[in-house]
Protein backbone atom coordinates (compact mmCIF):
# COMPACT_ATOMS: atom_id res chain seq x y z
CA UNK A 1 0.00 0.00 0.00
CA UNK A 2 1.24 3.56 -0.81
CA UNK A 3 2.21 5.51 1.87
CA UNK A 4 1.53 9.31 2.94
CA UNK A 5 4.76 9.97 1.61
CA UNK A 6 4.67 8.64 -1.95
CA UNK A 7 3.31 9.70 -5.63
CA UNK A 8 -0.05 10.02 -4.42
CA UNK A 9 0.36 13.17 -1.89
CA UNK A 10 2.58 15.11 -4.49
CA UNK A 11 -0.37 14.44 -6.79
CA UNK A 12 -2.33 15.40 -4.30
CA UNK A 13 -1.08 18.40 -3.93
CA UNK A 14 -0.55 19.22 -7.57
CA UNK A 15 -3.97 19.27 -8.11
CA UNK A 16 -5.41 21.36 -5.36
CA UNK A 17 -4.67 24.75 -6.51
CA UNK A 18 -6.15 23.83 -10.06
CA UNK A 19 -9.40 22.85 -7.97
CA UNK A 20 -9.30 25.51 -5.72
CA UNK A 21 -9.72 27.08 -9.09
CA UNK A 22 -12.07 25.18 -11.44
CA UNK A 23 -14.41 24.48 -8.83
CA UNK A 24 -14.55 28.45 -8.09
CA UNK A 25 -15.15 29.00 -11.59
CA UNK A 26 -17.40 26.86 -12.01
CA UNK A 27 -19.77 28.17 -9.43
CA UNK A 28 -19.58 31.26 -11.36
CA UNK A 29 -21.00 29.34 -14.58
CA UNK A 30 -23.27 27.37 -12.22
CA UNK A 31 -24.62 30.37 -10.82
CA UNK A 32 -25.10 32.03 -14.14
CA UNK A 33 -27.32 28.94 -15.53
CA UNK A 34 -29.32 28.33 -11.99
CA UNK A 35 -30.04 31.81 -10.70
CA UNK A 36 -33.38 32.54 -13.73
CA UNK A 37 -34.70 29.29 -12.68
CA UNK A 38 -35.40 30.62 -8.90
CA UNK A 39 -33.44 27.64 -7.20
CA UNK A 40 -33.83 26.95 -3.71
CA UNK A 41 -31.92 28.12 -1.06
CA UNK A 42 -30.38 24.83 0.17
CA UNK A 43 -29.65 24.78 -3.56
CA UNK A 44 -27.52 27.99 -3.67
CA UNK A 45 -25.98 26.85 -0.56
CA UNK A 46 -24.92 23.71 -1.70
CA UNK A 47 -23.47 25.45 -4.57
CA UNK A 48 -21.36 27.02 -2.61
CA UNK A 49 -19.82 24.33 -0.58
CA UNK A 50 -19.37 22.46 -3.92
CA UNK A 51 -17.60 25.61 -5.20
CA UNK A 52 -15.51 27.35 -2.45
CA UNK A 53 -15.49 24.21 0.40
CA UNK A 54 -14.91 21.37 -1.27
CA UNK A 55 -11.79 21.52 -2.42
CA UNK A 56 -10.45 21.95 0.86
CA UNK A 57 -12.19 18.95 1.76
CA UNK A 58 -10.55 16.59 -1.05
CA UNK A 59 -7.33 17.65 -0.27
CA UNK A 60 -7.78 16.71 3.30
CA UNK A 61 -9.17 13.19 2.81
CA UNK A 62 -6.05 12.61 0.47
CA UNK A 63 -3.44 13.70 2.79
CA UNK A 64 -4.46 11.82 5.66
CA UNK A 65 -5.30 8.66 3.70
CA UNK A 66 -3.02 5.74 3.53
CA UNK A 67 -2.98 5.50 -0.22
CA UNK A 68 -3.27 9.07 -1.16
CA UNK A 69 -3.09 8.87 -5.36
CA UNK A 70 -6.21 6.17 -4.72
CA UNK A 71 -7.94 8.94 -2.52
CA UNK A 72 -7.64 11.74 -4.71
CA UNK A 73 -8.91 9.52 -8.00
CA UNK A 74 -12.11 8.80 -5.77
CA UNK A 75 -12.00 12.85 -5.58
CA UNK A 76 -11.63 13.22 -9.39
CA UNK A 77 -14.70 11.34 -9.51
CA UNK A 78 -17.23 13.23 -6.63
CA UNK A 79 -16.02 16.01 -8.95
CA UNK A 80 -17.65 14.13 -12.13
CA UNK A 81 -20.47 13.35 -10.01
CA UNK A 82 -20.98 16.76 -8.89
CA UNK A 83 -20.62 17.81 -12.26
CA UNK A 84 -23.09 15.74 -13.54
CA UNK A 85 -25.64 16.63 -10.51
CA UNK A 86 -25.10 20.74 -12.01
CA UNK A 87 -25.42 19.80 -15.90
CA UNK A 88 -29.10 18.56 -15.13
CA UNK A 89 -30.13 21.14 -12.56
CA UNK A 90 -29.00 23.76 -15.32
CA UNK A 91 -31.36 21.67 -17.77
CA UNK A 92 -28.46 20.89 -20.13
CA UNK A 93 -27.70 24.19 -21.17
CA UNK A 94 -25.13 23.52 -24.15
CA UNK A 95 -22.94 26.39 -23.26
CA UNK A 96 -22.29 25.78 -19.56
CA UNK A 97 -23.25 22.12 -19.71
CA UNK A 98 -20.58 21.16 -22.07
CA UNK A 99 -18.00 23.75 -20.45
CA UNK A 100 -18.19 21.57 -17.15
CA UNK A 101 -18.01 18.46 -18.69
CA UNK A 102 -15.16 18.99 -20.71
CA UNK A 103 -12.96 20.35 -17.74
CA UNK A 104 -14.37 17.76 -15.93
CA UNK A 105 -13.39 15.05 -18.20
CA UNK A 106 -10.03 16.05 -19.41
CA UNK A 107 -9.06 16.32 -15.63
CA UNK A 108 -10.48 12.35 -15.83
CA UNK A 109 -8.46 11.44 -18.56
CA UNK A 110 -4.99 13.60 -17.00
CA UNK A 111 -5.22 11.62 -13.46
CA UNK A 112 -6.08 8.31 -14.80
CA UNK A 113 -6.13 7.64 -18.62
CA UNK A 114 -9.06 5.65 -20.41
CA UNK A 115 -10.11 3.64 -16.92
CA UNK A 116 -10.45 6.84 -14.82
CA UNK A 117 -12.25 8.44 -18.04
CA UNK A 118 -14.97 5.40 -18.31
CA UNK A 119 -15.52 5.79 -14.27
CA UNK A 120 -15.85 9.64 -14.94
CA UNK A 121 -18.51 9.17 -17.46
CA UNK A 122 -20.44 7.44 -14.99
CA UNK A 123 -19.96 9.12 -12.02
CA UNK A 124 -21.71 11.96 -14.20
CA UNK A 125 -24.61 9.72 -15.81
CA UNK A 126 -25.28 8.77 -11.97
CA UNK A 127 -25.18 12.32 -11.09
CA UNK A 128 -27.49 13.64 -13.38
CA UNK A 129 -30.12 11.22 -12.68
CA UNK A 130 -29.80 12.37 -8.98
CA UNK A 131 -30.53 15.83 -10.10
CA UNK A 132 -33.64 14.70 -12.79
CA UNK A 133 -34.95 12.57 -9.89
CA UNK A 134 -35.49 15.80 -7.75
CA UNK A 135 -35.93 18.42 -10.06
CA UNK A 136 -37.48 16.48 -13.13
CA UNK A 137 -36.13 16.30 -16.30
CA UNK A 138 -35.10 19.87 -18.30
CA UNK A 139 -33.81 21.49 -21.16
CA UNK A 140 -32.90 24.86 -21.87
CA UNK A 141 -31.29 25.49 -25.89
CA UNK A 142 -30.45 28.99 -25.39
CA UNK A 143 -27.76 30.17 -23.69
CA UNK A 144 -27.93 34.24 -22.92
CA UNK A 145 -25.17 36.40 -22.93
CA UNK A 146 -24.81 36.60 -19.07
CA UNK A 147 -24.64 33.21 -18.98
CA UNK A 148 -21.71 33.45 -22.16
CA UNK A 149 -19.65 35.34 -19.94
CA UNK A 150 -19.41 33.26 -16.98
CA UNK A 151 -18.22 30.69 -18.64
CA UNK A 152 -15.61 32.49 -19.98
CA UNK A 153 -13.41 32.36 -17.22
CA UNK A 154 -13.75 28.66 -17.13
CA UNK A 155 -12.49 28.34 -20.27
CA UNK A 156 -9.25 30.45 -20.76
CA UNK A 157 -8.13 30.22 -16.91
CA UNK A 158 -8.90 26.84 -15.78
CA UNK A 159 -6.57 25.34 -19.22
CA UNK A 160 -4.04 27.92 -18.15
CA UNK A 161 -3.59 26.64 -14.52
CA UNK A 162 -3.96 22.65 -15.89
CA UNK A 163 -1.17 23.66 -18.38
CA UNK A 164 1.17 24.74 -16.12
CA UNK A 165 0.72 21.91 -13.64
CA UNK A 166 1.47 20.15 -16.44
CA UNK A 167 4.32 22.16 -17.42
CA UNK A 168 5.91 22.14 -13.82
CA UNK A 169 5.33 18.11 -14.18
CA UNK A 170 7.43 17.94 -17.12
CA UNK A 171 10.15 19.63 -15.88
CA UNK A 172 10.43 17.70 -12.48
CA UNK A 173 10.47 14.57 -14.75
CA UNK A 174 12.88 15.64 -17.11
CA UNK A 175 15.33 16.11 -13.82
CA UNK A 176 14.44 13.46 -12.35
CA UNK A 177 15.30 11.46 -15.99
CA UNK A 178 18.32 13.18 -16.20
CA UNK A 179 19.26 12.04 -12.05
CA UNK A 180 18.44 8.32 -13.06
CA UNK A 181 20.34 8.31 -16.02
CA UNK A 182 23.21 9.85 -14.08
CA UNK A 183 22.61 6.85 -11.12
CA UNK A 184 22.91 4.36 -13.87
CA UNK A 185 26.40 5.10 -15.32
CA UNK A 186 28.09 5.79 -11.40
CA UNK A 187 29.69 3.80 -8.97
CA UNK A 188 27.71 3.93 -6.15
CA UNK A 189 30.99 3.89 -3.39
CA UNK A 190 33.52 5.98 -5.37
CA UNK A 191 30.88 8.42 -7.78
CA UNK A 192 32.91 7.59 -11.11
CA UNK A 193 31.68 5.77 -13.67
CA UNK A 194 31.07 2.58 -13.70
CA UNK A 195 32.06 -0.26 -15.59
CA UNK A 196 29.46 -0.55 -18.16
CA UNK A 197 29.87 3.92 -18.32
CA UNK A 198 33.49 3.70 -18.44
CA UNK A 199 33.65 1.03 -21.49
CA UNK A 200 30.84 2.42 -23.52
CA UNK A 201 33.36 5.90 -22.90
CA UNK A 202 36.48 3.63 -24.41
CA UNK A 203 34.50 2.39 -27.06
CA UNK A 204 34.02 6.10 -28.22
CA UNK A 205 37.34 7.46 -27.53
CA UNK A 206 39.08 4.68 -29.66
CA UNK A 207 37.31 5.28 -32.52
CA UNK A 208 37.54 9.21 -32.08
CA UNK A 209 41.68 8.76 -31.52
CA UNK A 210 41.84 6.36 -34.74
CA UNK A 211 39.22 8.75 -36.91
CA UNK A 212 41.13 12.13 -35.90
CA UNK A 213 44.63 10.61 -35.53
CA UNK A 214 44.77 12.02 -32.04
CA UNK A 215 46.84 10.51 -28.84
CA UNK A 216 45.32 9.30 -26.01
CA UNK A 217 46.29 6.81 -23.03
CA UNK A 218 44.86 4.43 -20.83
CA UNK A 219 45.78 3.66 -17.47
CA UNK A 220 44.61 0.81 -15.66
CA UNK A 221 45.07 1.21 -11.75
CA UNK A 222 45.06 -1.28 -9.32
CA UNK A 223 45.27 -1.30 -5.33
CA UNK A 224 47.86 -3.24 -4.35
CA UNK A 225 47.18 -5.93 -1.47
CA UNK A 226 43.95 -5.02 -1.13
CA UNK A 227 42.34 -8.44 0.06
CA UNK A 228 44.50 -7.81 2.94
CA UNK A 229 43.66 -4.64 3.81
CA UNK A 230 39.82 -6.21 3.89
CA UNK A 231 41.11 -9.07 5.77
CA UNK A 232 43.58 -6.85 8.07
CA UNK A 233 41.37 -3.40 8.92
CA UNK A 234 37.65 -4.66 7.60
CA UNK A 235 35.68 -4.09 4.73
CA UNK A 236 34.69 -0.27 5.95
CA UNK A 237 38.53 0.85 6.11
CA UNK A 238 38.53 -0.88 2.78
CA UNK A 239 35.76 1.27 1.50
CA UNK A 240 37.49 4.28 2.81
CA UNK A 241 40.11 3.13 1.17
CA UNK A 242 38.44 3.29 -2.62
CA UNK A 243 37.04 6.60 -2.01
CA UNK A 244 40.17 8.14 -1.24
CA UNK A 245 41.39 6.79 -4.06
CA UNK A 246 38.38 8.40 -6.04
CA UNK A 247 39.18 11.65 -4.60
CA UNK A 248 42.60 11.71 -5.62
CA UNK A 249 41.98 10.47 -9.24
CA UNK A 250 39.21 13.64 -9.50
CA UNK A 251 41.79 16.03 -7.49
CA UNK A 252 44.82 15.03 -9.87
CA UNK A 253 43.30 14.65 -13.86
CA UNK A 254 42.05 17.21 -15.84
CA UNK A 255 37.70 17.56 -16.40
CA UNK A 256 38.81 16.05 -19.72
CA UNK A 257 39.91 12.90 -18.35
CA UNK A 258 37.34 10.20 -17.69
CA UNK A 259 38.14 7.84 -14.39
CA UNK A 260 36.05 4.63 -13.52
CA UNK A 261 35.92 1.72 -11.55
CA UNK A 262 36.38 -1.36 -13.29
CA UNK A 263 35.39 -3.59 -10.42
CA UNK A 264 36.55 -4.14 -6.79
CA UNK A 265 39.63 -2.50 -6.19
CA UNK A 266 40.73 -1.06 -9.84
CA UNK A 267 40.36 1.66 -11.35
CA UNK A 268 40.61 2.81 -15.13
CA UNK A 269 41.41 6.39 -16.29
CA UNK A 270 41.25 7.48 -20.80
CA UNK A 271 43.39 10.59 -20.78
CA UNK A 272 42.96 12.18 -24.37
CA UNK A 273 45.24 14.56 -25.99
CA UNK A 274 48.91 13.56 -24.06
CA UNK A 275 51.77 11.63 -24.88
CA UNK A 276 52.79 8.73 -22.89
CA UNK A 277 55.12 10.33 -21.21
CA UNK A 278 52.78 13.06 -19.77
CA UNK A 279 50.37 10.18 -18.60
CA UNK A 280 53.93 8.92 -17.03
CA UNK A 281 54.47 11.86 -15.10
CA UNK A 282 50.55 12.04 -13.99
CA UNK A 283 50.14 8.81 -12.45
CA UNK A 284 53.29 8.62 -11.09
CA UNK A 285 52.00 11.66 -9.25
CA UNK A 286 48.78 10.15 -8.52
CA UNK A 287 51.27 7.11 -6.49
CA UNK A 288 52.63 9.39 -4.73
CA UNK A 289 50.05 11.29 -3.15
CA UNK A 290 48.00 7.68 -2.59
CA UNK A 291 51.22 6.01 -0.98
CA UNK A 292 51.24 9.10 1.51
CA UNK A 293 47.88 8.45 2.68
CA UNK A 294 47.57 7.60 6.33
CA UNK A 295 44.61 6.64 8.62
CA UNK A 296 44.18 8.84 11.44
CA UNK A 297 43.04 5.81 13.83
CA UNK A 298 45.37 2.65 12.05
CA UNK A 299 48.84 3.88 11.52
CA UNK A 300 49.86 0.90 10.72
CA UNK A 301 47.69 0.93 7.24
CA UNK A 302 49.93 1.43 4.44
CA UNK A 303 48.40 1.75 0.55
CA UNK A 304 49.77 2.17 -2.85
CA UNK A 305 49.44 1.09 -6.57
CA UNK A 306 50.42 -0.65 -9.51
CA UNK A 307 49.58 1.25 -12.65
CA UNK A 308 49.83 0.03 -16.69
CA UNK A 309 50.20 2.56 -19.38
CA UNK A 310 49.10 1.85 -23.13
CA UNK A 311 48.53 4.45 -25.97
CA UNK A 312 46.23 4.40 -28.54
CA UNK A 313 48.30 3.61 -31.45
CA UNK A 314 47.15 3.00 -35.00
CA UNK A 315 47.91 -0.68 -34.90
CA UNK A 316 45.80 -1.58 -32.38
CA UNK A 317 42.41 -2.93 -33.88
CA UNK A 318 40.03 -2.21 -30.80
CA UNK A 319 39.21 -0.84 -27.60
CA UNK A 320 39.67 -4.03 -26.46
CA UNK A 321 43.13 -4.87 -27.91
CA UNK A 322 44.12 -1.36 -26.19
CA UNK A 323 42.79 -2.59 -22.84
CA UNK A 324 44.30 -5.75 -22.92
CA UNK A 325 48.17 -3.46 -23.65
CA UNK A 326 47.14 -1.92 -20.55
CA UNK A 327 46.04 -5.24 -18.71
CA UNK A 328 49.69 -6.40 -19.76
CA UNK A 329 51.60 -3.28 -18.40
CA UNK A 330 50.11 -3.89 -15.33
CA UNK A 331 49.99 -7.22 -14.74
CA UNK A 332 54.01 -6.51 -15.05
CA UNK A 333 53.81 -3.39 -12.62
CA UNK A 334 52.37 -6.20 -9.84
CA UNK A 335 54.61 -9.13 -10.58
CA UNK A 336 57.91 -6.95 -10.82
CA UNK A 337 57.40 -5.57 -7.50
CA UNK A 338 54.16 -3.00 -6.96
CA UNK A 339 53.50 0.03 -6.19
CA UNK A 340 54.68 1.23 -9.44
CA UNK A 341 53.97 2.90 -12.71
CA UNK A 342 54.60 0.48 -15.94
CA UNK A 343 54.79 1.26 -20.04
CA UNK A 344 53.16 -1.59 -22.14
CA UNK A 345 55.91 -2.79 -24.10
CA UNK A 346 55.47 -1.62 -27.66
CA UNK A 347 55.23 2.12 -26.13
CA UNK A 348 58.31 1.65 -23.98
CA UNK A 349 60.17 0.83 -27.29
CA UNK A 350 58.89 3.78 -28.94
CA UNK A 351 60.01 6.00 -26.15
CA UNK A 352 63.42 4.88 -26.12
Amino acid sequence: MENRTGKGLSFAKRIYAPRVLGTALCLISVLAGVYPLAPPTWLLALLAVNGLVWPHIAYQLARNAQAPFEAERRNLLCDALFCGFWVAVLHFNPLPSITLLSMVTMNNVAGGGLRLFLHGLGAQLLGMLAAVTLFGLGWAPQSTPAQVLACLPMLTLYPLAVGWVCYRLAIQLSEHKRTLSALSRTDSLTGLLNHGAWKDALSTKFRKCQRDHTPAVLALIDIDHFKDINDSFGHIVGDEVLRHLSLQLQRNLRDTDLAGRYGGDEFCVILPGVTIAQACEVMERLRLVFHAYRHHQLEPLRVSLSIGLAACRLDLGDAAAWLDEADKALYLAKNTGRNRVNICAADLLLLT
